[in-house]
């Protein structure tokens, strides 16, 4: 027989409906763990209701890059390279978490937390100088 002569075979329904099934659930088992890993890397989750007060408001708030009083913004760009640097020289070791302007006198406040754990605000002129350096986080505690 010839190519053209032979008869085409049929793939069973059976067959035919578990390669379905399974194609199936490959794909939304797919695109459900895409969902979880990008969840994962961009950080989102539901905050339990106990990591808020109603004095202290979220751990994410203190310690995160977003401004929390009243009268102050978050700095960026250059200047807040410059006053990160200036504030790691002046708490060596320790991490800078924000960087805004200050509403209690001085221009700028960079909030830290040192090697050692304890935190602390840089205080800044408005030429970018290191005035001071607080135990705390100031006005914020």
């Amino acid at each position: 027989m010839d190519e053209q002569q032979q008869p085409k075979r049929r793939l069973n329904p059976r067959v035919a409906g578990a390669v379905g099934l399974v194609a199936a659930g490959a794909i939304i088992g797919g695109v459900f763990a895409g969902s979880l890993t990008a969840n994962a890397a961009s950080g989102n989750s539901t905050p339990s209701a106990s990591s808020t007060s109603s004095t202290e408001g979220t751990t994410a708030d203190r310690h995160g890059p977003d401004a929390v009083r009243a009268g102050e913004t978050v700095v960026t760009g250059a200047n807040a390279a410059t006053l990160k640097a200036a504030a790691l020289k002046a708490v060596p070791g320790g991490t800078v978490y924000r960087i805004e302007t200050d509403a209690d006198g001085s221009a700028y406040e960079a909030h830290m937390t040192k090697a050692d754990g304890s935190e602390v605000t840089v205080k800044f002129d408005k030429n970018l100088s290191v005035t001071a350096v607080q135990d705390g986080m100031g006005a914020h505690q």
